[in-house]
């Protein structure tokens, strides 16, 4: 599968539904106890993308952008408009949203993460799709520039300094960031009667690993 590195219209993605998803495995022992576990380390984001569909012209733009895919074959970007931040939405981004690393005086490549914390947990999702333009980074709470000091690699989630920080210097980064996706059907169906009724579409998008 490959992968285009192009954006689902994002007035689409807006009014969509969706999240993230676990699995987790219960076994529940004959003493009334259960034992959890899960073979994911990560999360996995699920949505619908027919619940962003307002007119006939946004099913001419989603059919477009589904046959330029292949359905199912090639991957994409998609604006999850309740998390697209390093920070909360309502506040601006800066370089010190997210630790990424300590320096190490020969580490020079370090990867975007965003951590979601609440009481002792804890869980450090990796940022594969950052928005370019959008990166800014800093060594020991000052701020680096972009070309100067470090590049961004938009398509790894990437962050390469053209000098290793030094031992014990905290790397941060602020960003904004797509979450890969594809289709999750090679079908969709649409009524005119029926989208004009207010009956939309199914058209599930499902999170790829990258």
């Amino acid at each position: 599968m490959a992968f285009h590195e192009i954006r689902f219209p994002a007035n689409l993605s807006f009014g969509s539904v969706g999240g993230p998803e676990r699995r987790t495995e219960i076994v529940t022992l004959s003493n009334g106890h259960e034992e959890r576990n899960t073979p994911w380390a990560h999360s996995r984001r699920r949505y619908d993308a027919g619940l962003g569909l307002r007119s006939l012209d946004d099913v001419e733009v989603l059919i477009a952008f589904f046959e330029a895919r292949q359905g199912q074959m090639h991957g994409f970007r998609w604006k999850d408009w309740a998390d697209h931040r390093s920070c909360a939405s309502s506040r601006k981004i800066t370089p010190e949203d997210q630790l990424i690393g300590t320096g190490d005086g020969v580490r020079e490549d370090f990867r975007l993460v965003k951590a979601y914390a609440s009481g002792p947990g804890k869980y450090l999702r990796p940022v594969t799709k950052p928005v370019a333009g959008t990166v800014v980074v800093a060594l020991g709470g000052v701020e680096r520039i972009e070309g100067l000091h470090y590049e961004v690699d938009t398509t790894a989630g990437l962050v390469r300094f053209l000098e290793a920080p030094a031992l014990g210097v905290r790397v941060t980064a602020g960003f904004e960031f797509d979450v890969p996706v594809r289709f999750d059907t090679d079908r969709i169906q649409v009524s005119v009667a029926s989208f004009q009724a207010g009956d939309v579409p199914n058209v599930p998008v499902l999170e790829v690993r990258v």
